[in-house]
C-alpha cells in the first residue's frame, strides 16, 4: 500500500436569513447563513470529505445522517474530528491541504488567517500547511448570491 493519499471534497449549501454563517469552523458575521442540517459549514464539510475520500471511506453523510434528530445544529468541527479519528486509527497524517471557498457575498479573504489557524489547529498542523483561496463566480453561475460552495484537496501520510 503506498504511503500517499489524495482526497477531493466539495459541498454547497444554500443562503437563508436567520442562519449563523460559519466558515472553516469561524462565525462570519453575514445578514445570511448557510441552510443545512449542521451548522452548514460548505468548508468543514468539504474537507471533511476530502480526507474521508483520502481513506477511502463513504462521505460525511454515512457518519452524520442529515435525517438523524442528535445532528441538528452539529458543528462541523465534531465531523472533521470523526475524519480526524479515523484517519489516525489508520495511522495517517496530514501533509497539506488546499482549499477554495466560491462566494460571491460575503467577502471571505478578511477572514483568511482566522479559518487557517482554526483548520490547522483541528488538523494539528502548521498553518504553512493549510491554503486557502476565496473566489467569487462575476454573477455568471447559477447559485452566484444563493449560496456558497468549497472544495478541498488533502495530501496523507501513511506513518510507520
Amino acid at each position: 500500500m503506498g504511503r500517499l493519499k489524495i482526497g477531493i471534497g466539495f459541498d454547497v449549501h444554500r443562503l437563508q436569513k436567520g442562519r449563523r454563517l460559519i466558515l472553516g469552523g469561524v462565525e462570519i458575521p453575514y445578514k445570511l447563513g448557510l441552510a443545512g442540517h449542521s451548522d452548514a459549514d460548505v468548508l468543514l464539510h468539504a474537507l471533511s470529505d476530502a480526507l474521508l475520500g483520502a481513506m477511502s471511506k463513504p462521505d460525511i453523510g454515512c457518519y452524520f445522517p442529515d435525517n438523524d434528530p442528535k445532528h441538528k445544529g452539529l458543528s462541523s468541527l465534531k465531523i472533521l474530528q470523526k475524519a480526524v479519528s479515523l484517519m489516525k486509527k489508520d495511522r495517517l497524517s496530514v501533509v497539506n491541504v488546499d482549499c477554495i471557498v466560491i462566494a460571491d457575498e460575503p467577502k471571505i479573504n478578511i477572514f483568511r488567517d482566522k479559518i487557517i489557524a482554526k483548520i490547522a489547529g483541528a488538523l494539528s498542523l502548521d498553518k504553512s500547511s493549510v491554503g486557502l483561496k476565496a473566489k467569487t463566480t462575476e454573477g455568471i453561475l447559477a447559485f452566484s448570491k444563493k449560496g456558497i460552495a468549497a472544495y478541498c484537496v488533502v495530501m496523507l501520510e501513511k506513518s510507520g
